[in-house]
């Protein structure tokens, strides 16, 4: 199996031996799930988790699994973490320009977490779904008939969900 994902033991050990809390981000179908796990020698702790579906308690409708929810994911566990630093434990990815990793870590840094990274590539215009917006645009058919119109504001959607998080409504 020679493109077999493997761990790479000698980072992840790098990573441990920090003794600073990783930040580790998956997405599934449905939705990005990110965790503030620390090492333990019992076994990692998880400190605080957020996915997308717990947006939805902050007025967020739209997807759970976008640039823009990636964001508001990172700001959340950033506030429901309490630590001050963090590392991105990306696994076996490669982290590519546009990545939801990126997006994650953004909302956390702009939280006020040291993401210890310098290199946060985020597109301004994904961030507030403006890519979605012109996409609706020009649909065809039922696609977004969930989210309806609600969609040409995602912008303003965005930031009433990001008020409500600080907040804490």
């Amino acid at each position: 199996m020679k493109n077999a994902k493997r761990t790479n033991y000698r980072k992840r050990l790098e990573l441990l031996k920090s003794g600073i809390p990783r930040v580790v981000v998956r997405k599934t179908d449905k939705s990005v799930i990110a965790h503030i796990v620390q090492y333990s020698e019992e076994g990692d702790k998880t400190i605080a988790m957020v996915r997308g579906n717990d947006l939805k308690k902050f007025g967020w409708n739209f997807s759970g699994k976008n640039s823009s929810a990636s964001y508001l994911i990172g700001y959340l566990l950033g506030k429901k973490s309490n630590v001050k630093e963090a590392i991105l434990d990306k696994g076996n990815r490669t982290l590519k320009e546009n990545s939801f990793m990126y997006y994650v870590m953004k909302g956390m840094h702009d939280f006020g977490v040291n993401v210890h990274s310098d290199d946060i590539k985020i597109d301004e215009k994904r961030l507030y779904g403006e890519h979605i917006s012109s996409y609706y645009n020009n649909r065809n058919g039922n696609q977004f008939s969930a989210v309806g119109d609600k969609i040409k504001n995602i912008r303003e959607e965005f930031n009433k969900t990001l008020e409500n998080i600080k907040n804490g409504k």
